[in-house]
């Protein structure tokens, strides 16, 4: 038996083909009135926060696609809903977009003591913007960057955890009940 890639997930057929896909690699086809209210980078975002739901937060190795599919158009009805109802003021949902791996740069040497707090300054001011959704990218080389690493060890899968927990806490916090959804990637 090949061992799996951890950035990997394998995708069940319904005619019992077993799949590799990273979270990159999914292609999605949305068919229907939704395809209309977002847009194809909004739809990859989408696919990939299903897909470490099921990795990270299950501890998934395998789904199928029949699950897969559903998870998304839960999630992607749930943006459609709340796109429909801010139709009128908003015809698109926003997406505000930083990258995890300037602020690393922005924090000097100084590691993790100033990544912390400039990341939450990072949070509050993407949130003034009133996005729809706050996308952090880059964390996987963040995480290398802090840690000085240059492979994934446990001490980095620790640092992925915290600073995913920071921004939920933060999220929860600063969010003043507005609807925004959080992806980290």
């Amino acid at each position: 038996m090949i061992l799996l890639a951890e950035e990997y997930l394998i995708f069940r057929t319904a005619q019992g083909e077993n799949i590799p896909y990273s979270a990159e690699s999914i292609s999605v086809e949305i068919i229907g009135e939704n395809a209309s209210l977002f847009d194809t980078e909004f739809i990859k975002h989408a696919a990939a926060a299903v897909f470490h739901y099921y990795r990270d937060e299950l501890n998934r190795e395998s789904v199928t696609v029949a699950e897969f599919t559903l998870a998304l158009e839960k999630v992607l009805r749930g943006f459609s809903l709340a796109a429909a109802e801010a139709q009128a003021d908003h015809p698109a949902p926003r997406i505000a977009r930083s990258d995890l791996r300037r602020l690393v740069t922005e924090s000097d040497e100084a590691g993790e003591l100033f990544f912390f707090p400039r990341l939450r300054d990072e949070l509050r001011a993407q949130l003034q913007q009133s996005p729809h959704m706050l996308c952090f990218q880059g964390l996987r080389e963040c995480v290398k960057q802090l840690t000085r690493s240059r492979r994934w060890t446990t001490r980095c899968q620790g640092l992925h955890d915290q600073i995913v927990e920071f921004l939920r806490t933060c999220m929860t916090r600063e969010n003043s009940g507005t609807s925004c959804a959080l992806v980290v990637k």
